[in-house]
């Protein structure tokens, strides 16, 4: 099944049509209900042609993947009994297959490796990998692996083919992108290895190309940077909120999307869950569940957004800090396009060719003269500045950003230091020679 489906709406449903084949090969049309229209969902007609919104045509090709998904699953349980045997089965099926056409040592059936990593542990609840993990291994999978993998087995696999495939993409890859192709590929194997279909993983020998290109720099804000965004976005106090939660404190953009009216005490914000598209779940990893504490550039903006909510007459003791419309954690996404971007790049940010308009303002505001960097470099910004003002302390960025490792810290989310901080350091370079000398 190649096809994407077609989109049609009545009233305020919008409606997906798409064909499957049947059991004589002949196609059988089927229609389902797509989404109601809300603030996210959103078309319209023009001139006798329907348009939709990113995220209708988004959960469009969500939702066709899990049919496309689910018709290829009917079809390998249909061909499971005839499978070859374990030693000729391909790197293809492996990752396809919901159920293998072997057995573990108690005679249990063998999910395939997407099975696996999507099932729910019974003791958390939760799936092996988070959803947005998932759909990384997908994008990868479909942009790189599955054609690459095509027509071979596991056994006939060798580090050779591997190291071959990585230096056939190095003049169209930077190197971040070879070392999430080779993890990808090196799990795959080895979840080969633990159900004994295999005794050994080959990508376990496969090498990143040492003349693979570095990937650029990311961005990152600086405090100067971050004052001028906030004033810029003065008639927009919970976009004041939003980017102070980001640069200030480094929340990530699902965890701020996230936030309740209960996560915040006097001066503390407890970070609890986090959501991704419209799903509400744990943060990304247990180190992320933590308390931080609100700085002023942090609590003005909430005291002054809480305050513009309740004269609006809605409730800040509970409920989402930023709702949309239907009651549900804002689309970060279309505020950040809709509102915040304009109001940082004015009139340099386009499409098709026009200047965008602030959604609210009705207006394409004036330039900010900041660059707009996403909301991650907030996060970047947040970890350079709490350590630079910090002397350097690597551990007070570690527990800012919640993470496991100051490594991570250290080699993802510090950035250069400043001018004037290097400035001030080789003057008590200098202040420590002389110091030396005159003793």
């Amino acid at each position: 099944m190649t096809q994407d489906g077609s989109l049609y709406a009545v009233g305020d449903t919008c409606y997906l049509k798409y064909y499957i084949i049947g059991p004589d090969g002949k196609r059988l049309h089927k229609t389902i209900t797509l989404c109601k229209r809300s603030d996210v969902h959103d078309w319209w007609k023009k001139k006798g042609k329907w348009g939709f919104s990113s995220a209708v045509r988004s959960l469009q090709r969500e939702t066709m993947d899990r049919i496309k998904a689910e018709a290829k699953a009917a079809e390998a349980r249909k061909r499971a009994a005839e499978e070859p045997p374990t030693e000729e089965m391909s790197v293809v099926d492996l990752w396809e297959m919901p159920t293998l056409p072997i057995r573990d040592a108690n005679g249990k059936p063998i999910q395939g490796y997407l099975a696996y990593i999507e099932a729910v542990v019974p003791l958390t609840g939760q799936p092996r990998r988070k959803p947005e993990t998932i759909r990384g291994f997908k994008q990868i999978w479909k942009q790189h692996l599955s054609g690459h993998f095509a027509g071979m087995t596991l056994r006939e696999y060798l580090p050779k083919h591997g190291n071959r495939f990585l230096r056939s993409l190095i003049g169209t890859q930077g190197k971040n992108t070879l070392k999430h192709i080779k993890a990808l590929a090196s799990s795959i194997f080895s979840y080969a290895v633990e159900q004994e279909i295999l005794t050994v993983n080959p990508w376990r020998e496969v090498k990143i190309p040492k003349d693979a290109i570095e990937s650029e720099a990311t961005l990152h804000y600086t405090l100067a940077e971050v004052e001028t965004i906030i004033s810029a976005l003065v008639d927009h106090v919970d976009c004041q909120l939003l980017m102070a939660l980001a640069c200030f404190l480094g929340l990530r953009p699902g965890e701020i999307a996230a936030l309740k009216w209960e996560d915040f005490d006097a001066d503390t914000v407890h970070i609890r869950r986090s959501v991704v598209r419209g799903i509400v779940g744990t943060p990304k990893t247990a180190e992320s569940i933590a308390s931080l504490p609100l700085p002023a550039q942090v609590i003005i903006p909430l005291t002054l957004w809480r305050r513009a909510q309740k004269q609006a007459g809605i409730n800040t003791t509970d409920g989402w800090v930023f709702p949309s419309r239907d009651g549900t954690p804002v689309d970060l996404h279309n505020l950040t396009a809709r509102v915040i971007r304009p109001h940082i790049a004015g009139p340099a940010y386009q499409l098709h060719g026009k200047a965008v308009k602030c959604i609210r303002c009705n207006k394409v505001p004036k330039a900010s003269d900041v660059r707009w960097k996403t909301l991650y470099a907030g996060r970047r910004g947040a970890a350079t500045a709490v350590i630079e003002a910090n002397n350097g302390n690597l551990a007070i960025g570690q527990a800012l950003l919640r993470h496991k490792s100051q490594i991570t810290t250290a080699t993802f989310y510090k950035k250069a230091v400043t001018p004037e901080t290097l400035r001030a350091g080789v003057k008590m370079l200098e202040l420590a020679a002389k110091g030396e000398s005159e003793r």
